[in-house]
């Protein structure tokens, strides 16, 4: 009798750890830039594995995340692709200000679909209109979505905006985008030195200069909403191994540092 009391004894005291342990793990719900989903959810499993915490990510363009925060949509950490759309947020006190900084930096590029033949070298008044022909340039949506608005300043910067505006099919987001280059549906595209990394169906025609467009930096931060484990998975995206994994999808650190 006494043993089965000390057995009941022992299966409750691990059903009550059990039940600490799940009661303790928080849903962290992450908005990040599409460009960032191979690299990102890398980082979300192995944390994942580490903590016992629930990660949730949605991906979108930048600016339609930022616009859903605002319209108060649960998010508890956003990762843009600009600085433009944190800004956007910061000015609304929709994000703790103390927890910003720029994770990330990237490269703009040009891409072909894989068995393409184009060859163009970016420079001012290089001849995209005449490279393509008939066909149409896709970039995110250029008004809006940080990597159009990178493409479109560079574009302008070089002097060649005017003659291939029309030209110009602006995707929801960059992968989308990049989606229409691998499918042939568009002879050139624009999209981040990542995104063409992780697509096989494409390949890089040449690399923009980086002096013709703004610094491409992924600034991340906490939501004025965000729950208390945020923190923590934000400080993991700096430690040394997700830093590894960043660089493997080709991005560039930029550094820990708070804005």
């Amino acid at each position: 009798m006494r043993m089965s009391s000390r057995i009941a004894g022992i299966l409750l005291l691990g059903l009550l750890v059990a039940f600490g342990r799940a009661a303790a793990a928080e849903t962290v719900t992450v908005f990040a830039a599409a460009s960032l989903r191979d690299a990102l959810d890398e980082n979300v499993r192995a944390y994942q594995a580490h903590t016992g915490d629930k990660l949730v990510v949605s991906y979108a363009a930048s600016s339609a995340l930022a616009k859903q925060i605002e319209s108060g949509a649960p998010a508890d950490l956003f990762i843009s692709a600009d600085l433009d759309w944190m800004d956007y947020l910061e000015r609304r006190r929709l994000i703790r200000v103390d927890t910003r900084r720029n994770l990330l930096r990237n490269r703009l590029v040009l891409i072909a679909p894989a068995d393409s033949r184009t060859s163009v070298k970016i420079e001012p008044g290089f001849p995209l209109a005449r490279v393509l022909g008939d066909g149409q340039l896709a970039m995110a949506n250029p008004d809006a979505v940080p990597a159009g608005k990178y493409g479109k300043a560079a574009l302008e910067a070089l002097g060649v905006w005017k003659d291939v505006a029309r030209k110009v099919v602006g995707a929801e987001n960059v992968r989308a985008a990049l989606v229409l280059v691998s499918r042939g549906e568009a002879p050139l595209g624009i999209v981040y030195r990542t995104d063409a990394a992780v697509e096989p169906k494409v390949r890089v025609v040449a690399e923009f200069p980086e002096n013709f467009h703004p610094p491409i930096i992924y600034p991340a931060a906490v939501t004025a909403t965000g729950k208390t484990a945020t923190q923590a998975f934000l400080e993991s995206l700096s430690n040394r191994a997700a830093r590894a994994v960043f660089r493997k999808y080709g991005f560039q650190i930029s550094g820990p540092g708070l804005i």
